[in-house]
């Protein structure tokens, strides 16, 4: 035996460890081994009906593909954004076709259920698979099996296959839109605000919306700075408006809303410099700089190897108003007035203040909400007195009484440009259906 002869209790602690360490390799290299890509066939043309919608379920339907993209950060791999059971889901397959020899290749898929699930039954899920080394596949199948006839299932492209050079410097992510929102004016005045800080791209991941709302949409659409990703979650799984599940039956929280999130990084990881993560109704407000650009200078320049930057939501709730900036013209379009609610509830001792991320999308593997799971480089709590999260919404304290309500008027630095460019988009979109 290998540990013959050894009687001293340290002798034997070191031979335990030895073993186990050796065991664990052995191990590591077994798995590495059985997700290695293996010919299982040759020359025959690639088949099956590429895939065109945002999420594709599987045969098992209780995995459902958004999309796949290739990641060469640490090994060739592709990486499937997906949603799966967290239970029911054991084993995935990878068939890539390879051409012009035809030959397909089959990897064993290691599936990566997110951590931040909240207790639904459906999360988000890295469905990941080793490459062939001598081929750059365009296209990916999914199959429960490693054997069998793929020829009748969806393929998909592998996005991210070739490096780009930055389209943009700040893409928005927002996920998702549903509830047949009409919250129109807001909406406008936030998309108005993020051009101003140095946005040229919003990504929305649209549920449903009203039809006035669907007119502002394909304004934006035209003019080039949204891009709608139809986001069809009530089609396949049953979607709570909560982010925690309560026992009720629904099978995903908040329309899948992390999912989207981790999709947006992957889609804009080529295009962008930074991607940032909040919703329609919260705009990250610069307090010492004139822009985004200018902003992000200075805290990388301060924060070096820092991918993650974590910015502190205030509510500014909905139902406190100010007569300033009343508006007559904006007073028929549906939603709320951002110029008129400059007042924000104090902190809550002992309560969490959650985040929004202004992210290197290159740096991030998986992220939740408030926060990266998994990254490379750090993150970084930006302070308040840099920026801060202006979210116009319902009050989280509803018997606070105006007077102790902090007085924050940074949002009308930006009255006059932002009131002629809502003013222009109001008058070729809703105002001019209502003459």
């Amino acid at each position: 035996m290998l540990c013959a002869g050894k009687k001293s209790y340290f002798a034997a602690l070191v031979c335990i460890f030895t073993v186990t360490s050796m065991l664990a390799v052995s191990y590591r290299r077994l798995q590495r081994l059985s997700h290695q890509p293996k010919v299982m066939q040759e020359g025959r043309r690639c088949r099956g009906k590429i895939a065109n919608s945002t999420i594709t379920a599987l045969k098992d339907n209780k995995t459902f593909i958004i999309s796949p993209y290739f990641d060469g950060r640490e090994s060739k791999v592709t990486r499937l954004i997906g949603i799966v059971h967290h239970e029911d889901v054991k084993q995935l397959y990878c068939w890539f076709c390879c051409q012009p020899d035809g030959k397909i290749y089959v990897s064993k898929a290691k599936i990566d259920v997110h951590s931040d699930r909240f207790g639904f039954p459906y999360g988000a899920a890295d469905i990941v698979c080793l490459e062939p080394e001598n081929c750059d596949p365009t296209h990916v199948s999914i199959h429960q099996f490693p054997h069998g006839n793929i020829d009748q299932l969806p393929r998909f492209e592998i996005k991210n296959r070739k490096a780009e050079t930055f389209s943009v410097d700040f893409t928005v992510c927002i996920s998702a839109m549903f509830g047949n929102y009409n919250n129109v004016l807001q909406f406008i005045q936030s998309m108005e605000m993020y051009k101003i800080l140095g946005v040229q791209k919003v990504v929305i991941y649209k549920n449903n919306c009203s039809h006035l709302m669907e007119k502002v949409l394909k304004f934006y659409i035209e003019e080039g700075t949204v891009e709608v990703i139809p986001w069809p979650i009530t089609s396949h799984l049953k979607v709570s408006h909560e982010w925690q599940f309560m026992q009720d039956g629904t099978h995903i929280g908040y329309y899948g809303q992390i999912t989207a999130l981790n999709d947006c990084i992957y889609r804009n990881m080529e295009r962008s410099k930074f991607v940032v993560l909040n919703d329609a109704d919260e705009i990250i407000l610069p307090l010492k700089h004139p822009d985004w650009k200018t902003m992000m200078n200075s805290l990388q320049e301060q924060n070096p190897g820092t991918g993650v930057f974590l910015f502190e939501n205030h509510i500014f709730p909905e139902t406190v108003f100010t007569q300033m900036f009343n508006i007559s013209s904006w007073n028929t379009v549906p939603g709320v007035n951002i110029l008129q609610h400059v007042y924000r509830e104090p902190d809550r001792k002992a309560v969490f203040n959650p985040r929004k991320m202004i992210v290197d999308p290159r740096k991030v593997i998986q992220t939740s909400v408030h926060s990266v799971l998994r990254a490379y480089g750090n993150s970084v709590k930006v302070p308040m007195d840099v920026a801060l999260i202006y979210h116009c919404r319902k009050a989280l304290q509803r018997d606070l009484p105006r007077e102790s309500l902090i007085r924050d008027t940074t949002l009308w630095s930006y009255n006059s440009s932002l009131i002629a460019n809502v003013n222009k988009v109001l008058s070729q979109t809703i105002l001019q259906a209502q003459k």
